[in-house]
């Protein structure tokens, strides 16, 4: 088969990661998040092979997927909108995975490919893994440069600064990361991750068990937020950068979808108020689409929701509503400043919006 009609394989997930049995396989295996395995960077010396260069690279990614979410709230408030260009996947995928039917003729219009998977066999051909976003591709030979979620946005943050806008924040300051870095491990294991484990659990007992790790680290984090405004520090940080793309879609999708009921996100006065500021703040909020984060879970999980019917709800309006967190202190930008308007191709259309 070719690049764009290859199944990727395996039982795993890394990143938006599409399974190999197809979409009718969730919910039906014993759920294993995978790592990334194109991982190279790039770095400000190009240490890997692939130096930081504007106009290079492709940032590809779904507004479904939260870990690709991270990359698009990254790339907005580091204001790397015109060094690094964007595709966007259509969040409905096939069996073969992330597809450019939101394009004319079905095809990136930069990268002139049918599927993100062409992208990885141009990179490792015959590569058996599962085709993940956010991916980075090289533009001028069509390759992946890596698949590495992880990595990239903390990349962006410190390899990328040359391209930086003026004003762009520190997100991963030096003096904090090492508290950055826990309280982002924790997020990630029990929150991030937890939501897939509990979604994707193929027994009662593995569901229970991340049931509970998900809604113990909440509890965790509302009492921590609940007298500062910011996760670690006085202003943003790629750890609210993180929680926020699982708390956007936790009653839109992981509260019913995943089975992530004991209670809602706006029945959490701190982490709701805490999710709404983070949501109007610029760069934020204007990088989330509703529409395709719904139609994504509800219709391509069909392994656990195989009628693929989308639900109506939840209302959205409340994500416009004062949050009052401005009164905790703290700047969201710190020394920096707002970044600029959303590119105007880039803005979500008004289905996707509250």
């Amino acid at each position: 088969m070719s690049g764009g009609e290859r199944k990727p394989a395996g039982g795993t997930a890394s990143g938006g990661e599409q399974q190999a049995s197809g979409n009718a396989s969730y919910g039906k295996k014993p759920f294993k998040r995978s790592r990334s395995h194109f991982a190279d960077r790039v770095t400000a010396d190009g240490g890997d092979g692939w130096p930081v260069e504007a106009g290079r690279y492709r940032l590809v990614v779904s507004r479904a997927c939260p870990w690709a979410s991270r990359a698009l709230v990254s790339r907005r408030l580091l204001g790397l909108e015109d060094a690094l260009s964007l595709a966007v996947t259509d969040p409905i995928q096939d069996d073969r995975s992330w597809r450019f039917t939101l394009d004319p003729d079905g095809r990136d219009p930069v990268l002139g490919i049918r599927y993100l998977s062409e992208a990885y066999d141009a990179r490792e051909t015959g590569y058996p893994g599962g085709v993940s976003v956010p991916a980075l591709v090289d533009v001028p030979s069509g390759k992946l440069v890596t698949n590495d979620y992880q990595q990239l946005t903390l990349d962006l943050a410190t390899e990328w600064t040359a391209l930086h806008r003026p004003g762009a924040p520190d997100l991963y300051p030096e003096p904090l990361r090492a508290e950055i870095d826990e309280v982002m491990e924790g997020i990630y294991h029990d929150v991030n991750n937890g939501v897939y484990r509990a979604g994707f659990a193929s027994t009662q007992s593995d569901y229970e068990s991340a049931y509970k790790d998900v809604f113990r680290r909440l509890e965790e984090t509302s009492a921590r937020l609940a007298d500062r405004r910011y996760l670690v520090g006085d202003s943003i940080t790629e750890a609210d950068i993180r929680l926020f793309t699982t708390l956007v879609r936790f009653d839109a999708v992981y509260h019913g979808h995943f089975k992530c009921n004991r209670r809602k996100l706006t029945e959490d006065p701190v982490l709701w108020a805490y999710a709404r500021d983070l949501y109007q703040t610029p760069g934020f909020g204007d990088t989330v689409d509703f529409d395709h984060i719904k139609r994504h879970y509800y219709q391509v999980h069909t392994g656990i929701n195989p009628t693929a019917v989308v639900p109506l709800g939840p209302d959205l309006s409340g994500w416009l509503t004062p949050h009052h967190r401005e009164e905790l202190g703290g700047s969201p930008f710190g020394a920096g400043t707002a970044p600029g308007p959303v590119p105007e191709a880039e803005e979500v259309a008004a289905a996707g919006r509250p």
